[in-house]
């Protein structure tokens, strides 16, 4: 079986959307399913307004008709709401192919926050999109309901894996001794950092990512470790060397960082919202508070072995497998449902 799937989020971004495409890529090889991908690579790309480490690639309906003649998959997959995804979505529909879609970022909370742009014209544009697809993969059950409310269709949740054997945890103390509390995503106005950063706590905090806010945020709090993006074995011992992890976001669909952090032994502390609802089990990984300096207090006191044996439970083969019965799934229901 092969699967094209079309994704604005790729290398060299470093986020939870390209993480969970690389491991679904190589689970499904395992599986005897073959994975393409039709990324900006080998595109003209301009910078993102606002975030101009994120390119987005200069493209058309022509250009995602070449990438499905030359790879010829069974099915396709558009990955995000960008250009790319965009000029797959408008092929396809004119060319009468079926496709799935993912929904990962709440777009149109970040709009919003960064331009005087309702909420409601953002989830109407969400709406046209995914309508047009034969299934929608959501990742928090939370998150399923929420756009169920808002008007989306043929829904079906896709949860996500961590990669155990990377992420556990290590005898480190990369920013010294604690009590540390650590963050680690993009640096930018969606993930709320400045929660995080105001916080009153005793030790030290620690930030790992980069973004947009990054330089302005290093220079307004000079007590704070700011690493800037790690990855591989250098971000695995970053986690290790936190004694809670801090998810000061509301607006996450999921949260890959959640998983990597408990795997890692680290309990976390986050606001009751879609993604730590859906991850974080209240008073045994972590706790769940709207005074989020309270919960990374309590969190404190949290069994890092009982954090890494949960995470034991999550598995990226479980994530591709799931993704496949979608896919198969959502196809099915839409074949049936013309030929009747």
């Amino acid at each position: 079986m092969r699967i094209l799937i079309a994704t604005d989020a790729w290398r060299p971004q470093i986020n939870g959307v390209v993480r969970t495409y690389e491991k679904l890529q190589e689970e499904c090889a395992r599986l005897g399913t073959e994975i393409e991908f039709l990324t900006p690579a080998g595109f003209t790309t301009l910078p993102c307004p606002t975030y101009p480490e994120i390119r987005l690639a200069l493209l058309g309906r022509r250009d995602a008709a070449r990438a499905i003649a030359a790879f010829d998959p069974d099915y396709i997959h558009i990955a995000t709401e960008g250009p790319i995804g965009l000029a797959m979505r408008a092929h396809c529909l004119s060319a009468g192919r079926l496709f799935t879609t993912s929904y990962h970022t709440r777009f149109p909370e970040y709009v919003a926050a960064r331009f005087p742009v309702p909420e409601s014209w953002g989830y109407a544009l969400e709406r046209w999109f995914h309508s047009a697809a034969v299934g929608t993969m959501v990742a928090a059950p939370s998150l399923l309901r929420e756009l169920r409310g808002k008007g989306l269709q043929r829904l079906l949740q896709w949860s996500r894996g961590v990669d155990t054997g990377l992420f556990r945890p290590r005898d480190v103390r990369r920013f010294g001794e604690g009590p540390v509390f650590l963050y680690v995503g993009r640096v930018s106005v969606e993930k709320n950092l400045a929660a995080f950063l105001a916080l009153n706590l005793p030790g030290r905090k620690a930030v790992v990512g980069g973004g947009p806010q990054l330089e302005a945020l290093r220079s307004s709090h000079p007590n704070v470790m700011f690493t800037g993006p790690l990855s591989g074995e250098t971000l695995a011992e970053a986690y290790a060397s936190a004694d809670v992890f801090v998810f000061p976001s509301r607006t996450d669909t999921y949260g890959v960082v959640l998983l990597e952090a408990l795997a890692s032994g680290v309990p976390v502390a986050a606001y009751p919202v879609t993604g730590p609802l859906d991850v974080v089990t209240q008073g045994v990984v972590g706790h769940l508070d709207e005074d989020l300096g309270k919960a990374a207090m309590q969190a404190l006191a949290i069994d890092r072995r009982v954090c890494r044996d949960y995470a034991l439970t999550f598995s990226w083969e479980k994530c591709a497998r799931q993704f496949l019965d979608n896919i198969h799934q959502a196809f099915a229901a839409a074949r049936h449902a013309h030929a009747g």
